[in-house]
């Protein structure tokens, strides 16, 4: 936001009511729940960022808010279905000027990319940057500015964009400046699947943490298992 103060706001989509892999957030991967891996990844980031996670209104997700309350993060909730009006009242809530979307089932998201994708998304100006082209899936990111949300909520009213966030901005390229972050060497693998929506994703991510040189996995150590796993 030109002339306001700038404030960077990471939203965690997480529910319980997934329907390939019920209540996957809560899932414990080696000590931690699948949150809690995405949040201690977080730990990492160098550029200064409130973390938020945000949830349903719905009874089953009060686990998700009862485990942010427990680890002191915080926690916004919002409907179920149109997470796209989920985002955008979080953003508003915490006055948000710049928002990095993740989400929970994602455990080994790229943070030094991420760190990468902001520096990126702000020295450029943009208002939409992301890291997916290049990096496996389940390890890119991506940042919007307040008001390419604004613009997603208040336009965006197809039931794919409802339920997905990224797709107003993606469909409608002459309305966003919108960059590209390019990722080279071995982390290029866009191929590979890292993301957790099925019992064997789940199993293989279980692999890559036990098997993985310390807690915090690598791009590239968790390709490499992940190849193992296969």
């Amino acid at each position: 936001m030109e002339g306001s103060e700038l404030k960077v706001g990471v939203i965690i989509q997480a529910r319980m009511g997934s329907s390939r892999l019920p209540g996957k957030v809560l899932r414990t991967i080696h000590s931690k729940t699948l949150l809690e891996h995405v949040l201690f990844r977080l730990e990492h980031l160098i550029n200064p960022a409130t973390i938020v996670v945000a949830t349903t209104e719905l009874d089953k997700d009060d686990a998700v808010e009862a485990l942010c309350a427990k680890g002191n993060v915080e926690c916004f909730r919002g409907s179920e279905e149109n997470v796209l009006q989920r985002y955008y009242l979080c953003a508003r809530h915490y006055d948000f000027s710049h928002i990095i979307r993740l989400t929970a089932d994602n455990p080994f998201t790229d943070i030094r990319e991420l760190d990468r994708l902001i520096d990126f998304h702000l020295t450029n100006g943009n208002d939409f940057s992301h890291s997916f082209a290049s990096l496996p899936i389940g390890m890119g990111a991506e940042i919007f500015t307040f008001q390419a949300l604004e613009d997603s909520y208040q336009n965006g009213h197809e039931a794919h964009h409802i339920e997905h966030v990224d797709e107003y901005m993606l469909e409608n390229p002459e309305r966003f400046k919108t960059g590209e972050l390019t990722v080279t060497g071995d982390k290029n693998n866009p191929d590979v699947r890292l993301t957790i929506d099925t019992e064997d994703d789940y199993k293989q991510a279980c692999y890559i943490v036990e098997n993985a040189s310390n807690d915090f996995v690598s791009t590239e150590e968790a390709v490499r298992l992940c190849m193992q796993f296969a």
